[in-house]
């Protein structure tokens, strides 16, 4: 089995069961940054109601633009876990006044703690732990402390490639999660094979660390900028493998996409439901868009937008193998008649490549959808639910 899944013309179709997939990708989170998320004009249209997403906090981010950005999400709907790198909070203070201008301004309860990749330290703190041990977060009554997991290891806690103060850090965190009143997940880096994963997980409830883990997930992206990301983020073993398969000319050409390492960790879950890799997060490192609408297509109702209504399962059916039967989609009003949408550029019939961005934004009552099925024509009608 190839440990990344190259999608060419042929892609085959899932191995696992998509029952599986779907539950597996249930309450998915995915991580923004201030100027990624503007370039989304609408969320509601890609990500499902409930959907947790992190805003990243990179060196140089003012503060405004992430309170701004964190606003925005907070008022399509969203719970928003922005990002707290210790080593870019000068002090103590700077960290209150954080946690306050995010609480006044977009009402967040939520974050993300980490050390943050930079290397010398801004002010007083180096590690998400001192962060924790302020107890600034539990005094503003956060709900929900998320703290960095690496499957992989990571050589900038433990630069002889080894996992000593890793695992140290972990079970002090285990400790803070059993006196904290916020609930805890472990948010991992991003990999690629699912063996050493598990294997990874297994290892840490067998120490003692019951923490769930929201596995980190690359989206859809090409190899050339997998690797860049995976070198910039300090991506272990797997890194080897893309370097492997950036050989092949044909490979570093072709779109990487998560299918075939989400389906292995969906069948492992599906037969050890105990299993504490409990939700997936989605790095979009291809586009917040292009990952999104892979969920949408391969997540089935526990991916359906917030915008997408009862119909939503069409949209993606439709993309999928069936769509070559489909004729055409023509949206209806409340009374049946004929609805287009002026200025939009896609009067109906709708064609099908226009569905899957289309279909969940449009105003639209019911969709008549006439199927080829052989010599018969028959008509499928999806209504929109009331919200």
């Amino acid at each position: 089995m190839d440990v990344l899944n190259f999608k060419g013309r042929n892609t085959p179709p899932l191995a696992t069961p998509r029952g599986a997939v779907e539950s597996f990708l249930q309450n998915y989170s995915i991580e923004v940054m201030p100027r990624t998320a503007a370039k989304v004009p609408n969320f509601r249209a890609l990500l499902p109601v409930g959907t947790r997403v992190y805003i990243a906090h990179i060196e140089g981010t003012p503060i405004e633009d992430m309170v701004k950005t964190a606003k925005r999400l907070a008022g399509e709907g969203y719970p928003v876990m922005p990002h707290f790198p210790a080593r870019i909070i000068r002090d103590a203070a700077t960290l209150e006044h954080w946690i306050a201008m995010y609480q006044g301004e977009a009402g967040v309860d939520q974050a993300l703690v980490l050390a943050g990749g930079v290397t010398k330290p801004h002010g007083d703190f180096n590690s998400s732990i001192q962060l924790l041990e302020s107890g600034l977060f539990d005094k503003a009554g956060f709900k929900r402390l998320h703290v960095a997991g690496h499957p992989e290891g990571n050589r900038d806690i433990d630069p002889d490639g080894g996992t000593t103060n890793v695992d140290a850090a972990l079970c002090w965190k285990q400790r803070f999660s059993e006196r904290t009143d916020a609930h805890m997940a472990l948010t991992t880096q991003f990999a690629f094979d699912a063996v050493p994963i598990i294997k990874w997980a297994n290892g840490l409830r067998a120490a003692g660390v019951t923490i769930p883990i929201h596995i980190g997930i690359a989206g859809p992206t090409n190899l050339r900028t997998l690797i860049k990301f995976a070198v910039a983020c300090g991506v272990g073993p797997s890194l080897k493998i893309l370097q492997k398969r950036a050989l092949d000319v044909t490979r570093l050409l072709s779109p990487h996409e998560p299918t075939e390492l989400i389906s292995a960790l969906a069948a492992h879950k599906a037969t050890h439901p105990d299993c504490n890799i409990t939700n997936v997060h989605f790095f979009p490192l291809g586009g917040i868009k292009t990952s999104a609408n892979w969920a949408i297509q391969n997540g089935g109702g526990s991916a359906a937008p917030a915008t997408g209504g009862s119909y939503s399962w069409l949209c993606s059916w439709l993309c999928g193998p069936w769509h070559r039967f489909l004729i055409r989609m023509e949206p209806r009003g409340p009374h049946g008649e004929a609805w287009s949408a002026p200025g939009c550029g896609i009067p109906p019939p709708i064609p099908t490549a226009a569905l899957s961005g289309a279909a969940a934004a449009l105003p639209v009552q019911e969709w008549h959808g006439v199927l080829c099925l052989g010599l018969q024509e028959t008509t499928v009608r999806s209504k929109r639910n009331s919200r």
